[in-house]
């Protein structure tokens, strides 16, 4: 019998920045449209998403700015654009949502992060809103806080 291949798990990158820069209201899983130079170098770990948006026109979703960095061998006769339009898959209903939400003011669209589900690629894309300046200085205090008081519970027994 021949061994059967192990699927690659877990997230390939993430967008870290769109979590700072946006209040992430809904989340949603998208399929993406690959070519098979992108799929080994995603296997690699060769992508960014950090200006990465989404785009919703024509009845359609399309991931922007993410760099997939072509690998040197994979692709040879191909000539690949690094952060080329892909098309994100995801059903009307779930369009429709996203398309009436974006309209509204202050409310976009960005990729999350990109990650493995079984032997496919996905998308993760959130409905967000802006983020003021003062709101990023409270998250981040908050933050600060949970940690300080995190570091307090777990030296609570040592100090005896």
């Amino acid at each position: 019998m021949a061994k059967q291949k192990k699927h690659p798990e877990g997230t390939i990158a993430q967008n870290k920045k769109a979590l700072h820069d946006y209040f992430v209201e809904q989340r949603y899983e998208a399929g993406l449209v690959l070519a098979g130079w992108e799929v080994k170098s995603l296997r690699a770990g060769k992508a960014q998403l950090v200006d990465s948006y989404v785009l919703l026109k024509d009845g359609e979703a399309w991931l922007m700015g993410c760099h997939i960095t072509p690998l040197t061998t994979a692709s040879t006769h191909v000539i690949a654009d690094p952060v080329r339009t892909r098309k994100l898959l995801l059903n009307q209903r779930e369009l429709g949502k996203l398309f009436g939400n974006v309209q509204q003011k202050g409310y976009t669209c960005v990729a999350l992060s990109l990650y493995w589900k079984k032997h496919l690629i996905k998308c993760e894309i959130a409905l967000g809103k802006g983020k003021k300046e003062f709101d990023k200085r409270h998250t981040e205090k908050e933050r600060d806080s949970d940690r300080e008081i995190q570091r307090a519970v777990r030296n609570k027994g040592k100090d005896d």
